[in-house]
Formats: structure tokens, C-alpha cells, sequence
């Protein structure tokens, strides 16, 4: 099976590649949208570019567009990166996103590929574990709901971090994995990678009740 995976560098999509090479499967391609709109419907914008580095690191080719991130439009865009790829299907990290899974499968309809999404409907709690046990370094790079602040903002996801977003849940009804937008996050390192990505420079940017942590210059580094 030929595939090519939607890649943010975010945990999902980077699991789901993960998930994906234990079925066996060949992953041929990533493919990443680079939203013109920061407030996209489908794709992430927070340090999107640094998914140069770690396609990289996890020698895949990337194929990346640019799209201008309006909503219906955007899904058009990815449809004409995904047609001109030689593959059998599209694998995408959603987790509860009807909007982007429906999606996602009405394209592949189109172009005739089959939509797989190893992530989905997975208990959410139990799959950051998961995450984390598989080795993946995961920081959190940008939030976004009640409860946050700007302490989060570069810290790696780890068994506390896990407790305390659970935490969150139960106060304020926070989705536990960031599938409805509270949070976002950039893989660092983990059993894809050959080098982890090293961060040189960042800055942190809070705006009264949200805020991004935007990496200014990073590099691989192989020790």
C-alpha cells in the first residue's frame, strides 16, 4: 500500500505516519499546506516551515502548497497536490474532526485513494500515552482555550503534563489531545526521526488569553 500522509509536524500527523510503517506500508510522500490564513479550517500554521527539517529527519519527501486557508477553498488546494502523487491512499492524523475527516474522504472519493485515519475516535488520554511511550519528544507550541497560559507555551508533554490536561477537561471541557483547536504542538525527536530537531531561537507571543511559542531558527542535530 502506497500512501502519503498530511503532515503538520504536529503529534498527530507525526503518529499517524508512525502507525502507518507498523502496517507495513509505504509512506511515499508528506504533504503540507502552508495557510495563508493562521485561522485555517483544516491546517495548522504555527511553525508549519519546520517541516522542512523534520521530513527531513524522517527522510520522507515533502510535497508542500501554499494555500490561502478560506474555508472549502483550502480543500481544493489539497486536492490538486494529492492528484498528482502515484499512491493508493491518504492517511491524516484527525481524531474527532468530522469537518476535516469528511473532507479528507471526499477528496479521496474524488480521486479515487481510500482515507485512513489510524487515529480516530481513539481515547484521547490513552493515546498522548501512548505517544510518549513510543519515545516522541512533543512540545506544546501554541494555546488557545480557558485554563492556559504562557507557561505552557514550550513545554514537552510528559505523564504531568498528561495529568494536568485531564485536569483541564474536567474544569473547563477542554478536548485532552487539542483535536478542537485548545491547543497545538511540534515533534521534536522520536523512533521516526534519524536527527532531532534542535531549537536555536524562539519567542513567545501572548495576546491577553492565548498565544504561540514562534520558533525563529532551528537545526538537525544527529547526536
Amino acid at each position: 500500500m502506497r500512501v502519503a500522509a498530511l503532515f503538520s509536524g504536529g503529534k498527530d500527523s507525526v503518529f499517524s505516519v508512525y502507525i502507518t510503517r507498523q502496517y507495513g506500508w509505504d509512506v511515499t510522500h508528506l504533504v503540507t499546506l502552508l495557510p495563508e490564513n493562521p485561522d485555517s479550517w483544516m491546517f495548522h500554521s504555527i511553525n508549519i516551515r519546520q517541516t522542512d527539517l523534520l521530513a527531513q529527519a524522517i527522510d520522507i519527501p515533502l510535497v508542500k502548497r501554499t494555500t490561502s486557508g478560506q474555508k472549502e477553498k483550502e480543500i481544493e488546494d489539497l486536492k490538486e497536490v494529492l492528484q498528482g502523487l502515484d499512491i493508493d491512499g491518504v492517511v491524516s492524523g484527525a481524531i474527532a474532526s468530522e469537518y476535516q475527516r469528511t473532507r479528507i474522504e471526499k477528496i479521496c472519493d474524488e480521486l479515487g485513494f481510500k482515507s485512513f485515519t489510524p487515529l480516530w475516535h481513539k481515547n484521547q488520554e490513552l493515546l498522548l500515552q501512548d505517544q510518549i511511550h513510543a519515545g516522541f519528544h512533543i512540545m506544546i507550541v501554541g494555546v488557545f482555550a480557558q485554563g492556559f497560559d504562557d507557561t505552557w507555551l514550550g513545554r514537552t508533554i510528559d505523564k504531568k503534563t498528561i495529568d494536568e490536561l485531564v485536569g483541564l477537561h474536567r474544569k473547563y471541557g477542554i478536548n485532552i489531545a487539542g483535536e478542537g483547536g485548545e491547543y497545538e504542538t511540534l515533534v521534536l525527536s522520536g523512533p521516526l526521526f534519524s536527527q532531532k530537531l534542535v531549537i536555536d531561537e524562539s519567542v513567545k507571543e501572548w495576546n491577553r488569553d492565548s498565544g504561540v511559542l514562534q520558533i525563529k531558527r532551528a537545526h538537525l542535530d544527529n547526536s
